[in-house]
Formats: C-alpha cells, sequence, structure tokens
C-alpha cells in the first residue's frame, strides 16, 4: 500500500471552480488551489478506462494529489437476491482495480442495509462477501485499501463498531470515518472532542497505529433527523463543531486523507486545510 506522509486535504470530485469538467483538469485544479487529494466520483458507475486511468496516475504523481474513490452508490452486500450482492461485489473490485491503475490509495463504499435482520447475521454475511472481495483483489495484485463507510442512517450497515471489526478480520480493509455521518447516525451525538478521543482511541487500541496512519476521512456539515443524516451541508451552516474536531486530529497526528463532502466542496477543503494549520496542541 502506498504511504502518506501527512494528512491531506481534498474535494469529493472534481472542484466545481474547474473550467474544463475532466478529472485530469480537476487534479490539476486542485493542486492550484492547494489542495492535495481528490476523490474519484464512481458513484453513477465506473467509467473511467484504464488508458485514462494510467494518464491520470500521472498527472497525480507529477502534482502530489493522493487520489482515493467512491464506489458505486448501488452496493448491498446484504441484497436478498444473489446476482444483486455478485452486481455489487463487481462494482467494488472494479473501483480497486481503475483507482490502482490511476495510483490511487483507498476506495469507500457502502457496504449494506440490515433489511431489519438481526445485526449479526448480516456482519457475518458483509464479511463473508468482503473476503471473496479481497481474494479477488489479491489474486489481481490490486494494491489499495477497503473502506467501509460509517453510515448516516440506523438502517445502514456500518456503525463504527462494525467497520472497525471487518477491518481486524481483512488484511486490505480499513474504515472511512464519516465524521458528519458519525453525528448524523446519532442523532446530535459525536459532536465533542471527548467523544472524538474515544473513537480515534477505540480504532488505536482495535487496530493499532496503521489505523491512525491510514485514515480515510469524510467531512461536511449535516441536517440530520431522528432517523439519521438527511443532507449534507456547508461546515459554517451546521451544528458540526468541525475545528474542534481538527484540534483532535492533530493531537492524535492522524494521517491519511480529509476529503470535502459540503456542497461548496472545495471552499470547505480549503477551510479545513487553513484552520489545521493553525491548530495548536
Amino acid at each position: 500500500m502506498l504511504k502518506v506522509d501527512r494528512l491531506r486535504f481534498g474535494t469529493a470530485g472534481i472542484p466545481l471552480s474547474t473550467s474544463k469538467r475532466s478529472t485530469i483538469d480537476g487534479i490539476t485544479h486542485v493542486r492550484n488551489l492547494g489542495l492535495d487529494a481528490m476523490e474519484l466520483e464512481f458513484v453513477r458507475g465506473v467509467n473511467m478506462k484504464t488508458e485514462l486511468a494510467k494518464k491520470i496516475k500521472y498527472v497525480a504523481k507529477r502534482n502530489d494529489v493522493l487520489l482515493t474513490a467512491h464506489a458505486p452508490y448501488y452496493i448491498n452486500l446484504n441484497a436478498t437476491e444473489r446476482s444483486k450482492i455478485e452486481a455489487s461485489k463487481n462494482r467494488i473490485v472494479q473501483s480497486a482495480e481503475r483507482l490502482y491503475e490511476a495510483g490511487g490509495w483507498s476506495v469507500v463504499f457502502h457496504a449494506g442495509y440490515y433489511l431489519k435482520q438481526p445485526k449479526e447475521s448480516v456482519y457475518q454475511r458483509i464479511l463473508n462477501e468482503l473476503r471473496d472481495v479481497e481474494k479477488r483483489l489479491m489474486d489481481k495484485g490490486v494494491e489499495v485499501w477497503i473502506r467501509p463507510e460509517l453510515t448516516g442512517k440506523p438502517t445502514q450497515f456500518g456503525d463504527l463498531k462494525e467497520i472497525v471489526k471487518l477491518s481486524e478480520e481483512l488484511e486490505m480493509v480499513l474504515p472511512t470515518i464519516d465524521f458528519a455521518h458519525a453525528h448524523a447516525r446519532n442523532i446530535g451525538k459525536c459532536n465533542s472532542r471527548e467523544e472524538w478521543r474515544e473513537m480515534l482511541s477505540f480504532m488505536e487500541d482495535r487496530l493499532g497505529r496503521e489505523a491512525l496512519d491510514n485514515m480515510h476521512i469524510h467531512m461536511s456539515g449535516i441536517e440530520y433527523t431522528n432517523k439519521g443524516e438527511k443532507r449534507h451541508l456547508p461546515l459554517r451552516e451546521s451544528d458540526m463543531n468541525w475545528e474542534d474536531l481538527l484540534r483532535v486530529l492533530k493531537e492524535f497526528r492522524v494521517k491519511g486523507v480529509v476529503i470535502s463532502e459540503s456542497p461548496n466542496i472545495e471552499e470547505d477543503a480549503l477551510l479545513m486545510k487553513r484552520k489545521y494549520k493553525e491548530v495548536k496542541v
């Protein structure tokens, strides 16, 4: 796996202010903005060809921009139909393959839904399916982190304990920690230094320092109801104590990437990077 030297900040997709809407132009613009990461958005499908991925790899390396990817939204490793599970696994594999060809580091996905089933049996099923995904990627020589995301609704598989447990059992798996989702999933909790310290300490205790040296983080403001996540918001329009979160990330010497998923993606990415540099611990 690639080694990450610091905590980088980037955008979920091509920055909005990019004049030409191409991935290569987006990477160049990320660098011109003063950011150093970008998430490839495969959310509607993996449509990138291998030839383009190789060009992207060259441009990202030249500009020192770390690439991650978000796999398609149409993934449910706990679907009732076997065909949907296999299609979901194929989407994760394809996303990882293309990201690896592009010189990327980490692919994130929403693992599935409980569908009113016992959490323990859902966990076991998702573990088994991800074990097969991991084997397929290892057989292909693909080396990127596979990242089940901390999800924003209690009906979705993916609380902190579940994704950490998957990471304990699978070699290529580490969590994606979406702090806005944690806040929404827990209906307003997970929004204080004490709670974030508890989350990071739990990860370090269970997964070791490697987990904090290779964190894939999503951040935004968020609107939520008693059912969890409703929609993403700009940081300054939300109740997220994001400046305190940055202090805790610095306190724990976290490395990896913070991807802004706010509606104003590059504005909040730059805001977080600037504030992070100002933080004294």
